[in-house]
Parts: C-alpha cells; sequence; structure tokens
C-alpha cells in the first residue's frame, strides 16, 4: 500500500504594494522615453528626489502628484492602471504559486 507523504508547501507570497508596482510602472514609462528623473520631474512640478522615491516605491503619492507625473510623461491613468494590472497577473501566474497547499504525493512502498 503507499504511503501518503504532504508535500511541503511554499510560503504563500504577499500581493506586492500598491506604491511599488505604480512607481515600477513610472520608471518603466520613463525609461521607454528616454528620460531623466529631472525632465521629468521639472515637468511634473515634483522634486527630483520625490520622484525617485516614488520610483522606487518609498513615497505613497497622492492622486495629483500620480496625474502630474503621467502628465509629464504623456500618459493616462488608463495606461498605468492596465500596466499594473498586467504585472499584478504575471505575479498571480508565477510558477511558485501553482502549488497548492497541502498537497500530497503517493509513494509506493
Amino acid at each position: 500500500m503507499a504511503e501518503l507523504l504532504p508535500l511541503p508547501s511554499r510560503p504563500v507570497e504577499p500581493d506586492p504594494l500598491w506604491r511599488h508596482l505604480v512607481g515600477d510602472r513610472l520608471r518603466r514609462m520613463r525609461h521607454e522615453r528616454g528620460e531623466t528623473l529631472a525632465e521629468v520631474a521639472r515637468r511634473a512640478g515634483v522634486s527630483v528626489q520625490y520622484l525617485s522615491e516614488v520610483e522606487r516605491g518609498r513615497k505613497e503619492p497622492s492622486s495629483e502628484i500620480v496625474a502630474a507625473i503621467l502628465g509629464a510623461l504623456g500618459g493616462t491613468l488608463l495606461d498605468l492602471t492596465a500596466g499594473v494590472a498586467d504585472d499584478l497577473r504575471a505575479t498571480a501566474l508565477a510558477p511558485a504559486t501553482l502549488q497548492a497547499p497541502g498537497a500530497v504525493l503517493a509513494l509506493a512502498a
């Protein structure tokens, strides 16, 4: 008879923080345009330091600041939101999440 052994379950990864996803997406948008932090910060009316912290996910920007940065990048809230949704889908479909906790493996005796 086969002995059932529990498979080790992988720790469930928490969802990434919104500010990290937004920051990553804003940085990608800036890089795609080939612009510096200083150029975008000037047009958005924020400091270079603040924009850098937003891109690194260290600051939780207000909706007004996000709108100003997006305007400086020539983007829209829809562009940003759709991009963040794509990133979340990619995270959810990562191979580490495919193994259900508590799954068992049957071993032949």
